[in-house]
């Protein structure tokens, strides 16, 4: 009976996705009494009651034929309490928000911005990723949708979807090559745009991919959204982590929760040997990790596979999803998941101390 109930739940489409529940590994358990009494349990990301209760519909559609006493069991994650002192949203439809900052350029922050992106989308997340980057637009080469136009709807903008992911990026607004010439006040008036004019689909969360450094971006996002957790990369040599402090302090100073650290080229496997070199250092995230109470979600090696498949717009989690460093940015992501979930088990974020105030 089991079998047979699993072949029919393999027809399950997940919401929003081209996989089924048992594909995303949602179906936990199916417990048969009396060869009659059945109840199905399933674990899904999304806190969305709908599509909770659009799944049941549909189990209990499929199965019907089978005669039995049926029971669905679905568990979610829970939504953010909201409070009257949440501040300002300004969008209110996105469950989570998740800044990926670094304090210098050059340590792989978009890199990993795109994996991890593109991971939780492979774990059933409904995944955005809004390239905020604006001086270094790099999201859509490695995305693949290099020269792919937006689709305008009237004064809003449809995201580019690309790996299941919904993506947007200045890059995809104008022409390649171009350099912005903007002072700070231009940088946050375009990000400010950009929240409130692209029409995304309901997400369980939406990625940012910050310029590097402690700028207007950073502020101007976290007054206009409370983002539920940072993400810091780095890499382990000396000269990025003095610039890593300055960065998880700015997490600090503008209220934001720090998901943790991801330790970028941490050693460099060697592809004929498969020998790792510690080329430049590794596990020197040990001491901030502690002094900012935070948690290490991963330490990514050198791999030739993730360049080429950054140039190539096949990040290495869609290319080699089975390879060591693929399997890095999963760990990651699936601990940057039970942090979101913490934060809103807690009670949610609250951006209101950080509002422009006006005398």
């Amino acid at each position: 009976m089991k079998q047979k109930i699993e072949e029919i739940l393999s027809q399950v489409i997940y919401p929003g996705f081209n996989k089924s529940i048992i594909d995303f590994n949602f179906l936990k358990d199916i417990e048969v009494k009396d060869n009659s009494d059945v109840t199905i349990f399933l674990d899904i990301p999304s806190s969305s009651n709908d599509i909770a209760k659009q799944l049941a519909d549909e189990i209990k559609a499929r199965l019907k034929s089978l005669n039995l006493n049926l029971k669905v069991s679905i568990s979610q994650p829970k939504p953010p309490r909201q409070t009257s002192s949440n501040g300002k949203n300004v969008l209110p439809d996105i469950a989570n928000f998740v800044m990926v900052s670094s304090g210098k350029g050059g340590v792989g922050k978009s890199t990993t911005t795109v994996n991890l992106a593109i991971a939780l989308a492979k774990q059933g997340k409904r995944v955005g990723l809004l390239d905020a980057d604006v001086y270094g637009p790099n999201i859509p080469r490695m995305m693949g949708i290099e020269g792919v136009e937006p689709v305008f709807l009237g004064k809003t903008i449809k995201p580019i979807i690309a790996h299941d992911v919904q993506v947007m990026s200045i890059g995809s607004l104008i022409a390649r090559g171009a350099s912005l010439i903007w002072k700070g006040a231009m940088v946050t008036q375009a990000l400010e745009q950009m929240l409130e004019d692209i029409k995304w689909n309901k997400l369980d969360v939406l990625l940012f991919d910050m310029p590097p450094g402690t700028g207007d971006a950073q502020l101007a996002l976290a007054q206009s959204l409370p983002v539920t957790a940072g993400v810091c990369v780095t890499t382990p040599q000396k000269v990025a982590l003095d610039d890593t402090i300055r960065s998880l302090d700015m997490f600090k100073s503008i209220h934001i929760p720090i998901a943790g650290i991801v330790e970028n080229m941490s050693g460099f496997i060697c592809p004929e040997s498969g020998k790792e070199y510690d080329i430049f250092g590794k596990g020197t995230t040990a001491p901030l990790v502690e002094h900012f109470q935070t948690q290490l979600l991963t330490q990514v090696p050198i791999e030739i596979a993730i360049r080429e498949g950054g140039d190539a717009g096949m990040p290495i989690v869609a290319l080699a999803p089975d390879s060591q460093s693929a399997k890095c940015y999963f760990e990651a992501a699936s601990k940057l998941w039970k942090f979101l979930q913490k934060v809103n088990e807690d009670g949610g974020v609250d951006n209101s101390a950080i509002q422009p105030t006006i005398f």
